[in-house]
């Protein structure tokens, strides 16, 4: 009896050591928070805290309007009407989701400069001189929330898209029979029926915006996530970082148990049986141009002009000087540290979710998750400090015992580094191995255990192979996260260590944008890998 249950049992024990380590920068971050003194509070509530709250507010509030906006209203687009060109704009519009926050802003300050391409061009034409031609500052708060919408909307649009695919014709036909124009059975009845996944998509776009440093940085705006960077390196203030993170950890928890709590009695009831879905309004001659340049819209923006731009630059800076050997180098790093760090990840989370399934208890995926909505940078701070105390402890042992002189075992390494984007991107595995999960019925299970299977059996041969498409889209996403992650990789990465997104951070605080641009197209083209497998996934539900 003991050995059949070894191995679950095992499993079980496996999966809690694995959500503790998962909790356990946070942990950190809560005893230094105790153990802090009440000066450093006085200081950052006085003169820290006050005037990055309110940027990082107005930060939080305009993006989540503006990604509502564009994602809602693009989904409603493909969805609700037939035209020319839709089809192109149900996968084109997920395409912004492949350009990180901090390459956008890159490339727009670099097109936008008083001495970029856009006001050399404007001057040229008007024959103005440089202090004669007024144009708008993308260097601003306003500028921040117009560039980072146009490439977090994607999240919006997905969610949004599949529950406006999921709402059933009867619904729209007696909209539409009572006397409601395409415009109200837009705001009167798709709207309210798809608040859940517009909730879910604006939230994790806002996740993506309070992690961000790079674009705020280069854009100028002061956020939280950004005060604890600089506290930590430019003033080498480990305690008072940690203190911002608690704070800023307090905030994020409080705005996604509001999240929760707003969703907690919204349903989506549908009918046993199989239901007609949404029907698509057909439209023709110049209201169907008028639909397909809207549609365009956010793809030229949020995409096409910066990809365009990053590939001019490109071809300039291999026609001076070609492939550098550091920026080689980088790519060797950064391929290395996201396929490890995928693997990992993929494995962690599949036995916590095979877990779940066997106690049915879905708890220690819930905690597991949490690391996501951890932004990069406080992720940091909390590994520093847990490891850094774990070191110093394994060291002293070893030294004072052994009389051995080990050094630091885990900070400094990229063993950090790994760790941190296993916490940070656990969630995708996790929610990508469930929705996997759920369409394996349970009748699987019994029949294999009515022909003697063991439950490490059924995992292996029945679970594993069906999972197999779920954990390679969970798996691509993640490798393409952990490409792009730059919060968590410049806190924690080793001496002399760097990866394209760090490459590309130091060449554009240099402000030799042309010496980023390689990486920053090598990130984009591999960030089109998951977008491609997400659109081929829309066309199979369609």
């Amino acid at each position: 009896m003991t050995q059949k249950k070894s191995p679950v049992t095992a499993l079980f024990s496996l999966s809690g050591l694995f959500t503790l380590l998962a909790c356990l920068p946070v942990l950190a971050l809560l005893w230094t928070a105790l153990q802090g003194n009440s000066e450093i509070w006085e200081h950052l509530l006085q003169y820290v805290i006050p005037p990055t709250l309110i940027e990082t507010g107005l930060l939080l509030l305009g993006v989540g309007i503006l990604t509502i906006l564009i994602g809602t209203g693009s989904a409603w687009l493909v969805t609700a009407y037939q035209f020319r060109g839709r089809g192109f704009l149900d996968w084109a519009l997920l395409l912004p989701l492949a350009v990180p926050t901090y390459i956008i802003a890159y490339s727009y300050i670099d097109i936008l400069h008083p001495i970029g391409p856009v006001q050399t061009l404007l001057r040229d034409w008007l024959q103005l001189e440089m202090q004669q031609l007024w144009f708008p500052n993308i260097r601003s708060l306003w500028g921040a929330i117009f560039l980072l919408s146009f490439v977090l909307y994607p999240y919006v649009y997905l969610s949004t898209r599949a529950m406006f695919l999921m709402q059933s014709a009867s619904l729209i036909e007696v909209a539409r029979s009572l006397g409601l124009k395409p415009e109200q059975v837009f705001f009167r009845v798709a709207i309210p029926l798809a608040r859940p996944a517009i909730a879910v998509g604006a939230s994790l776009a806002l996740m993506e915006t309070i992690n961000d440093i790079g674009a705020t940085e280069f854009l100028g705006i002061k956020t939280l996530t950004l005060s604890i960077y600089s506290t930590w390196t430019n003033q080498s203030d480990l305690a008072s970082a940690a203190q911002i993170a608690i704070f800023m950890l307090l905030i994020i928890s409080l705005l996604v148990l509001i999240e929760r709590l707003g969703r907690r009695k919204q349903r989506y009831m549908n009918s046993a049986q199989r239901s007609r879905l949404m029907p698509a309004q057909p439209v023709t001659g110049a209201k169907a141009w008028l639909l397909f340049g809207l549609g365009l819209i956010p793809v030229i923006i949020g995409f096409l002009i910066p990809i365009s731009h990053l590939l001019v630059e490109s071809y300039q800076r291999l026609q001076y000087a070609g492939f550098s050997e550091y920026l080689l180098q980088a790519s060797i790093n950064t391929l290395t540290l996201a396929s490890i760090a995928t693997f990992v990840t993929m494995l962690i989370g599949f036995m916590i979710v095979s877990t779940a399934r066997f106690s049915r208890s879905s708890w220690l995926s819930r905690v597991a998750s949490l690391g996501y909505a951890i932004p990069g940078t406080v992720l940091a701070i909390g590994l520093m400090l847990s490891l850094g105390a774990i070191d110093h402890a394994v060291a002293d042992f070893l030294e004072f015992q052994l009389g051995l002189d080990t050094g630091l075992l885990f900070l400094g390494t990229s063993f950090t580094l790994i760790y941190a984007y296993a916490v940070r991107f656990l969630a995708i595995s996790i929610g990508g191995i469930e929705s996997g999960y759920n369409r394996i019925h349970g009748v699987f299970d019994d029949a294999a255990r009515n022909l003697g299977q063991s439950k490490g059996g059924i995992l292996t041969r029945i679970h594993l192979p069906l999972l197999r498409p779920a954990l390679i889209s969970a798996a691509l996403l993640i490798f393409v996260d952990c490409m792009k992650e730059l919060p968590a990789t410049l806190l924690l990465r080793p001496l002399n260590m760097e990866t394209l997104a760090t490459q590309l951070y130091a060449e554009a605080s240099r402000g030799t944008y042309e010496e980023g641009a390689i990486a920053a197209l090598l990130i984009v083209l591999v960030g089109l890998i998951p977008v491609i497998l997400l659109a081929r996934l829309g066309k199979t539900v369609r």
